[in-house]
């Protein structure tokens, strides 16, 4: 195994993990500090929508990280170096998001997280 594979199978496993924290703050639990912004503990329904939503993009986004790496095979009409750009920048923009956010929990928390994401996904890229 290489560096990309390797980074590729982290990767997704913290995007599992991410994912299973989103569905988490989507069946209720008391998480939303550490989330959008941190203005809810418990999210309303119409963000515990917008978590199922986030949690199903991320594992998307992780399997396209792992077809880039060729640890799944990509269909061939699937843009997957153009997919892991845009993943990378969106992670970028994440970042920075997090690290403006007003709840310090989030800061703390999902700022190295993130950040830690996105250099892995643009060692990815970068491949």
């Amino acid at each position: 195994m290489d560096i990309t594979t390797n980074l590729a199978i982290f990767v997704m496993i913290l995007f599992i993990l991410v994912s299973i924290f989103q569905f988490l703050l989507a069946f209720g639990f008391p998480f939303g500090e550490y989330a959008m912004g941190g203005y809810h503990r418990t999210l309303p329904n119409k963000l515990r929508i917008v978590s199922v939503v986030n949690g199903i993009v991320l594992l998307l986004m992780g399997t396209v990280f792992l077809m880039k790496a060729e640890v799944l095979d990509a269909p061939s009409f699937l843009p997957t170096t153009v997919l892991v750009w845009v993943f990378t920048g969106f992670l970028a923009l994440n970042t920075v998001g997090n690290l403006a956010s007003q709840s310090k929990k989030e800061r703390i928390v999902m700022t190295p997280l993130s950040g830690l994401m996105f250099v892995m996904c643009l060692i990815i890229a970068l491949s």
